[in-house]
């Protein structure tokens, strides 16, 4: 948590800095509507990652059980660990670097910046340095997720949003589906076979272009969110 409250440190530093602004910029006060952002970001990403899960399983026709090691103990501490992760890099990629790109660059051009950023950052975190097709792999799922993520900030003018769905989404494919750096949680997935290129091509499509669906439609409808 330490290295969390150096950013929010360093955070302010650069706001006023370079706007003269502080932390209450990047939307950080509870209110209302961002408390319903957070919740929309928890609710869409957990169903559309978790739907993605069930189908690679199905697909796959890997068996299914309950880990009988996984306690509420377990549960809180990896959820302290996986909301840390997520804050940490919200700080970074949708914090007071995006605000002022924004206020710089305008909103496309800074967010496109930070899905680039995003993407790449990704190489390191998951060890694909070197490894040209994974680099690819990752740098493409993980940069789509990083522009509706900023984009997501930008027109909420909050970070709330953002880190509701990066939350949403992080929970349930690594604390449910234990498809992570956490290793075995909440259920264990064995056996099956591998899903073949197409299958594994469609579910490639389908994380990067069915989650940004409902954001687009709650930002259009919360602020005019256009990408025109």
């Amino acid at each position: 948590m330490a290295g969390i409250l150096v950013e929010l440190l360093l955070s302010w530093i650069i706001l006023w800095y370079f706007d003269k602004s502080n932390l209450f910029s990047l939307g950080i006060t509870p209110t209302l509507s961002r408390i319903l952002d957070l919740i929309f970001g928890l609710v869409s990403s957990s169903i559309i990652c978790g739907f993605g899960q069930y189908l690679v399983i199905y697909l796959s026709n890997s068996a299914v059980e309950f880990n009988p090691n996984f306690t509420l103990s377990t549960f809180i501490s990896s959820l302290y660990w996986m909301l840390k992760s997520v804050l940490y890099e919200e700080l970074i990629f949708r914090g007071a670097l995006l605000y002022i790109a924004i206020k710089k660059l305008g909103i496309k051009k800074a967010c496109m910046l930070s899905s680039v950023a995003f993407g790449i950052y990704h190489w390191f975190s998951y060890g694909a340095l070197g490894n040209i097709p994974q680099m690819g792999y990752i740098f493409i799922l993980t940069g789509f997720a990083g522009a509706f993520f900023a984009f997501s900030f930008a027109y909420s003018k909050s970070i709330w949003l953002p880190i509701g769905l990066h939350l949403g989404w992080n929970v349930i494919s690594s604390i449910v589906f234990s498809q992570g750096a956490l290793g075995a949680q909440m259920l264990l997935i064995h056996g099956g076979q591998k899903i073949g290129y197409i299958w594994s091509f469609v579910y490639f499509i389908y994380q990067i272009s069915v989650l940004p669906i409902p954001i687009y439609f709650y930002l259009r409808n919360k602020s005019g969110f256009s990408l025109v």
